[in-house]
């Protein structure tokens, strides 16, 4: 299908489970014809998705119908037809339905971003400001106030926000506590309760919270599983910012760990001994391969660069073979390697994905990394690891907030429809 990601796991084939009421019938149905529109890779017909899901054509064309109605598919131009009889209409994804809100708090920057059923990014803003010294209710604040814009602009197109994701660089809980968040300095901090009264932060849908907190790692890694055309189903995505977090991927599912507080790498010692980290610890990844600390390390500790530009800037330089950049971008590069060779080895990943900063340096990065995988990582030899810039650079915590609000609609959307007048 087109659009910015692929509906992975969104049809599915085989038969609910337990005791089958009137009702459940109908929401598998909606959920089992809806995947299939979405995972199509051009318009089906009611008679191609009757074929498709083995459900009757006058049980195809009544979901189809409620699925009309609730602005969740929309009918395409019909294909021209050369034999005789009527052209059949095609089903698409409506384009001015339902959508999601993704937003970021960084440690330099806020996003919000919103995304339609198919997946385009129908709007993206990002406020640059160091944030450190701000406290977490002013920057929840501002955030607050690109989510009203990003809600207008939704609205003057058409779509409706069905909910949102915030992505926190820090450990969060399943209340959306942010218990710590070390390079913005917060520690316990309840970013629901900050937010209450914002719409369109205030409803519940469907039974969940009209805003869900994650760690930005994880909604980044969210954003580049689901980013078309399909890729593999287990990999690390690493966000290069300030500091360092990673998206463990296997199987196609978001590994979060038994408390929801995996993927912390920036926090992996690469020297035990090594420099203080904000964490409290010693010779963390952060304090050699961080934004931050390559800056420093290249001379350019006192530009005050925002991050966008600070790794444009790095580029740059790189790419004219300024040997201060280069250097810092190579001892980078060895130190994030000697932190994912012990991810490789513990979880026999082959895919490593540069995201958020590091996808612009990757060109530098990569060959670091890939030379300290080699040497450490036990399978290398007969089992090669691929190390590649992410897909979406650093739109992608918010692009996988936004996408994750839009695929528990495609999941189930009975609960949508519920809502509809």
């Amino acid at each position: 299908m087109a659009g910015l990601w692929q509906c992975q796991g969104v049809t599915r084939p085989d038969a609910p489970p337990g005791p089958v009421r009137q009702g459940s019938l109908r929401e598998w149905n909606l959920a089992v014809v809806l995947g299939r529109i979405a995972a199509a890779d051009r318009p089906p017909s009611r008679a191609e998705l009757a074929a498709a899901t083995g459900l009757t054509r006058a049980t195809v064309s009544a979901v189809v119908e409620d699925l009309l109605a609730g602005r969740l598919v929309r009918e395409a131009e019909p294909t021209p037809r050369t034999g005789a009889g009527r052209p059949s209409r095609g089903l698409v994804l409506a384009a001015d339905g339902p959508a999601g809100l993704g937003l970021e708090v960084n440690v330099d920057y806020l996003a919000a971003c919103v995304v339609d059923l198919a997946g385009r990014v129908r709007h993206h803003t990002v406020h640059r400001a160091d944030l450190r010294p701000v406290s977490p209710a002013e920057a929840v604040a501002r955030l607050a106030g690109l989510a009203a814009r990003a809600r207008a602009d939704a609205e003057r197109e058409g779509l409706t926000l069905a909910g949102a994701a915030l992505a926190v660089p820090g450990l969060v809980d399943d209340a959306g506590l942010v218990r710590l968040a070390p390079n913005l300095g917060w520690r316990d901090v309840p970013v629901p309760a900050l937010l209450d009264g914002h719409p369109p932060l205030t409803a519940h849908v469907d039974g969940v919270p009209p805003l869900v907190v994650e760690n930005e790692a994880n909604l980044a890694a969210l954003g580049e599983l689901h980013a078309g055309p399909p890729g593999p189903v287990s990999f690390l995505h690493i966000s290069g910012e300030v500091g360092i977090g990673a998206g463990i991927v296997l199987d196609g599912a978001l590994f979060r760990g038994a408390r929801g507080w995996s993927g912390e790498i920036g926090h992996i010692p690469v020297h035990p001994d090594g420099r203080p980290c904000r964490c409290g610890g010693r010779g963390c990844l952060e304090t050699y391969a961080g934004q931050e600390a390559i800056l420093a390390a290249a001379g350019l500790a006192g530009a005050h660069l925002p991050a966008d530009t600070a790794t444009t800037r790095l580029a740059e330089l790189a790419a004219a073979d300024d040997p201060a950049v280069s250097r810092a971008l190579a001892d980078a590069g060895n130190a994030l390697g000697v932190a994912v060779a012990g991810v490789v080895n513990l979880l026999d990943l082959d895919t490593v994905v540069l995201g958020g900063g590091y996808a612009p340096l990757a060109p530098w990065l990569r060959p670091p990394v890939l030379a300290e995988v080699s040497r450490r990582v036990l399978t290398a030899a007969w089992s090669p690891v691929t190390v590649r810039p992410a897909a979406l650079g650093g739109a992608a915590a918010a692009v996988g907030g936004a996408g994750s609000v839009v695929r528990r609609i495609l999941a189930r959307p009975a609960g949508w429809l519920a809502r509809q007048p």
